[in-house]
Parts: C-alpha cells; sequence; structure tokens
C-alpha cells in the first residue's frame, strides 16, 4: 500500500487540467462544523423521480402505514432508482407536489407523515465481504436506491455491474468537492473515514478491481490524513492522492486525466479507458446497505451563505423540506440575494422553499447581496478570458452566438455537447454573460428537439403499421369472401341434379321456322317507305 501524504507530489506525478478557475471557496463558514441529526420534520415529501432514468412506480397507496427502510416505489427501466420511505408513518397523499427545480413545477410525490416511532421495516442480511460475489454486491446496491451522491444520481448498481461491458482496471473516488462553500463531503471522509473505507471495499469487490486511487483536494488535509489511516490493512494497492485546489477539479473526466494522465474520448465513458469513478458519499451509502441493509434514505448536506445564521453540515431524511433544513441552521440573515440548491458554480435557484431535499441534493446556499454579483450583462468584448477558463478546451463566446441565432446545429459542432456546464466560462467573463445558462437552454432545446422528432418517427411508424395492419385485414376478408362464394358454389352444384336439355323443335310454337323464301328484310320494307313519302 502506497500513500502521496503529505509528499504526494513526489509519490505521483500529476497532470494538469487545462482552464479552470480559482474562485474564493468560502469553506471556512462550515467546514468546522461537525455533522449534526436533523430532526424528524411534521412532513416528509418524496419525489418519484430522484435520478436520471423513468419515474419509480409507486408500490403504496394513500392510507398505507409504513415502515422506516420499506419499499415506497419501485424504479422502471435500466437507470432508474427504487425509493424508500426515511421513516416509519402514515402515506397521506400521493400525488404531484413542486420539485426542488428552478422551473418550480410539480412532479409526483409521496407525502408520509412521521409517526415518530422510527420502526425499521425487516431488512436483509448483512454481506461479508469475502464471501459476496460482484452479482450480490451490485443487486443489493440496486434494491437499496443507491445513486451517485456526487449530483449526477446515475444509479450506481449501473456503474458497477459495467465489468460484465469494459475491461476495467482502476477505481477513482471523487473526494474532490471542489465547490465553493460545500463541506459535506470533507466532514464525511474526516468524521466517518472507516465507514467510506469500508464502501469502497464493496465496490472494488464489486467491480472486480484491485487498483484503487482516492483523489482529495490538497485544500482538505484533515480529510486525506483521516483515509490514510482508515485505508489501512482494509485497501490494498490504494493510493491517497491530494490533488490541486482549482475549480473544476471535481469533473469526472477532468479528475481521471489528472490522476492517471489518460484522456476520456470525447461523448464516451471512463470505462472506455478501464477506469470507474465513484462518490465518496456514495461508498458511504453502500456501506450502510452492505454492513447494515439500510437504503438510502438520507444524506448529508452543507447548509452555508452569509445569509443562514448558523452554517452547518447536516444529515437530513430524503423528503425533508428546505424550509425545515434553514430553520433548523436558525433562519435567514435579511433577505437573499440568492438561493441555490447545490453549490454557487453548478447549484441550481430554489424557486420554492417548501420543495424538498433529494438524493442528489449536496448543499443548500443562501448568499447575500456582497456574496453575488449583480453586474449589468454587457456586450461580449471577445475577450476571451472563457476560453482560457473553459476546461474542456471549448471556445464558449462562439457557442454562445450561435445559440443567440438559433443556430443549435452549428454549437453542436464546435463542441455544446462537450460542456460539462461547470460554469468557469460565466465566472471568468468580464461582461457578465450567463454563458453556462445559455448552454444548459441550448441542451434542453436539443433535448426537446430530439424527443420531437422521436415522437413524429413513432407515429409514422405506427401510423404504417396500422395501415399494414389494415390492408391485411382487408385482404384476408377479400380472401374469406371469395372462398365462401367458391364454397358456396360448390355446395349448390353438389346438391342440385344435372339435367339434359334438348335441342329445340322446329314444330314448338314458340320458334317460327325459318322462311326461306322471304325477301330481305330491307326489300320488304322499302315499298311501304316509298308508299308513305308519296
Amino acid at each position: 500500500m502506497s500513500f502521496a501524504f503529505p509528499n504526494f507530489r513526489a509519490a505521483r506525478k500529476l497532470l494538469s487540467i487545462r482552464g479552470g478557475v480559482h474562485p474564493n471557496d468560502q469553506k471556512i463558514l462550515s467546514s468546522e462544523s461537525a455533522i449534526e441529526q436533523m430532526p424528524l420534520p411534521n412532513l416528509l415529501r418524496i419525489p418519484l423521480q430522484q435520478h436520471i432514468g423513468a419515474l419509480a412506480e409507486p408500490v403504496v397507496a394513500k392510507g398505507d402505514i409504513v415502515d422506516k427502510g420499506q419499499l415506497l416505489a419501485v424504479g422502471q427501466g435500466s437507470v432508474s432508482a427504487s425509493i424508500h420511505a426515511p421513516t416509519s408513518g402514515l402515506i397521506v397523499a400521493i400525488s404531484r407536489f413542486v420539485a426542488p427545480h428552478p422551473s418550480g413545477l410539480p412532479v409526483p410525490t409521496i407525502t408520509l407523515r412521521p409517526d415518530r416511532e422510527e420502526r425499521w421495516t425487516d431488512l436483509p442480511s448483512p454481506l461479508d465481504l469475502e464471501k459476496s460475489t460482484p452479482e450480490e454486491i451490485a443487486k443489493r446496491v440496486a434494491s437499496a436506491g443507491i445513486v451517485g451522491m456526487g449530483g449526477a444520481t446515475f444509479p450506481s448498481s449501473v456503474k458497477l455491474n459495467l465489468r460484465n461491458r469494459f475491461k476495467l482496471e482502476t477505481l477513482i473516488i471523487n473526494a474532490a468537492e471542489c465547490e465553493p462553500y460545500l463541506t459535506c463531503d470533507d466532514r464525511l471522509l474526516r468524521e466517518r473515514s472507516a465507514d467510506v473505507a469500508d464502501g469502497i471495499a464493496f465496490m472494488a469487490r464489486a467491480l472486480d478491481i484491485n487498483k484503487i486511487i482516492i483523489g482529495i483536494e490538497e485544500n482538505k488535509p484533515d480529510a486525506i490524513a483521516a483515509m490514510s489511516k482508515a485505508v489501512e490493512g482494509v485497501l490494498a494497492n490504494v493510493q491517497i492522492v491530494a490533488i490541486p485546489t482549482r475549480y473544476p477539479m471535481g469533473s469526472e473526466k477532468h479528475l481521471v486525466q489528472v490522476l492517471t494522465g489518460q484522456e476520456t474520448p470525447a461523448r464516451g465513458l471512463t470505462a472506455d479507458i478501464g477506469i470507474i469513478v465513484h462518490n465518496g458519499a456514495t461508498a458511504y451509502a453502500i456501506h450502510k446497505a452492505a454492513r447494515f441493509g439500510h437504503p438510502l434514505i438520507s444524506r448529508i448536506l452543507t447548509v452555508s451563505g452569509r445569509a443562514v445564521k448558523r452554517p452547518a453540515n447536516v444529515e437530513v431524511l430524503i423528503g425533508t423540506p428546505i424550509v425545515d433544513i434553514i430553520t433548523h441552521c436558525g433562519g435567514l440573515v435579511g433577505t437573499p440575494s440568492r438561493l441555490l440548491l447545490g453549490g454557487p458554480m453548478m447549484g441550481q435557484p430554489i424557486a420554492n422553499t417548501r420543495s424538498p431535499v433529494v438524493k442528489g441534493s449536496n448543499g443548500i446556499l443562501a448568499l447575500s447581496h456582497n456574496e453575488t454579483r449583480r453586474d449589468e450583462i454587457m456586450p461580449c468584448i471577445r475577450c476571451g478570458n472563457c476560453v482560457n477558463a473553459c476546461p474542456s478546451g471549448l471556445t464558449p463566446l462562439d457557442m454562445n452566438a450561435r445559440i443567440r441565432n438559433e443556430e443549435l446545429d452549428s454549437a453542436v459542432d464546435i463542441g455544446l455537447l462537450d460542456c460539462v456546464s461547470c460554469g468557469a466560462c460565466s465566472y471568468a467573463c468580464p461582461s457578465n454573460i450567463p454563458l453556462v445558462q445559455s448552454f444548459n437552454y441550448a441542451k434542453g432545446k436539443l433535448i426537446v428537439q430530439q424527443r420531437t422528432k422521436q415522437r413524429q418517427e413513432e407515429t409514422k411508424r405506427l401510423a404504417k403499421q396500422r395501415n399494414d395492419r389494415m390492408e391485411r385485414i382487408a385482404a384476408a376478408k377479400r380472401e374469406a369472401m371469395a372462398r365462401r362464394k367458391a364454397e358456396k358454389a360448390a355446395k349448390l352444384k353438389k346438391h342440385t341434379p344435372e339435367k339434359e336439355i334438348a335441342p329445340p323443335s322446329s314444330s314448338s310454337p314458340l320458334i317460327a321456322a325459318p322462311n326461306k323464301s322471304a325477301e330481305p328484310l330491307e326489300a320488304s320494307v322499302e315499298p311501304l317507305i316509298t308508299e308513305a313519302a308519296q
């Protein structure tokens, strides 16, 4: 086992990423606040979509009494995740409620009223790390509804099963936590490092990987020291690497490049180069699922900003209203300039404080006027600051110009889909142009166009199928009618006796014998016509 702390540069040659910025991290506001447990709220609002896939399907009904950890909704599709009861209580509604999203639109939500008994449901037996198969671990992670806790909310079991599709060699634990203000991962590594190390061991077992790298920004020395001690005797062939403090060092592909020197293909997966990346908080959730059978029903998040009376790191139940968490931290100091769910660089505005936190929520920020930039948006002066700041090597100013002209396909041609939405370009822009918002708008519009095109193609396909089906039905009817006619004719012929028809007789009164001496008709009629004319 080798460690890269404190002399990490001598132990591992780190490559640098291009671009990036150095914002004032403001982590001092909450970095020394130990994790505290949030009391039970009066109501829990549990959205049915807390992952990137399709909505989970409810398996409970209004009026049901549920236990803590009980399955509430089953994931649908390959990248969906199941949802469990954060505590015991009564299901008071299954309806639509405002989502933790800038739109503030309602989404299908289960509302649970806690009974404060904290009565656990029957939980699965603990897994033995040495005896458990990769399939068993991945299945346990899936049944626990664990998703990426860094914000991506991609189902963790899907990534664990990538061993079946790719030749994997390295597991990287992303503990960079490069977003300003956020310190929840730092506190987790400092206070529960042994549990995180155990979760990493289960991940490595599920992926059948022996090489592990844990990347932590160098401004978190206590977390580096705690993890260095925790992995001793637990993980073999592991390196804990202190990485440079620069935003967005926590971006998956850039972290891989810094730690391994390998570049992920454009629009590809790190698995394409044999590397899997998981978040440190995800490892902690996997530890609880494997050792205790606990599903993902809570998470640790940071409440910070100078408009919050008491910044803190709080462990909250999934579905806890944002307003209750802010109240627990002493409430607001005046009127905040901005309320964000997540960090200041990639976080989303909070449209309604009654909306709940979900599995991917890692912070609640209430920023004062002094912490936000409210300068007027000016025209682009093509200074190139955004180009220098972009860690993906893109030209944000050109992409923004094409998007403003609704030339979305042209923006895609110069790399729009390679943008990681880190916000470094917006931070570096002296004209205060909201570049990342423009790119997110364009990506959303492209998704809408793609879905519209897919619906149109599906409609055409279904219409063609219907026409083909109707034509087959009509042809079958014609064949059946022709067959019935043929059968009817054959039946009539079978039951009707045949009679010999004699030739007509010349003496028949109905048929006159031919007058061989008669004149032609024209000759006999001609005198009559002549007489009438006279």
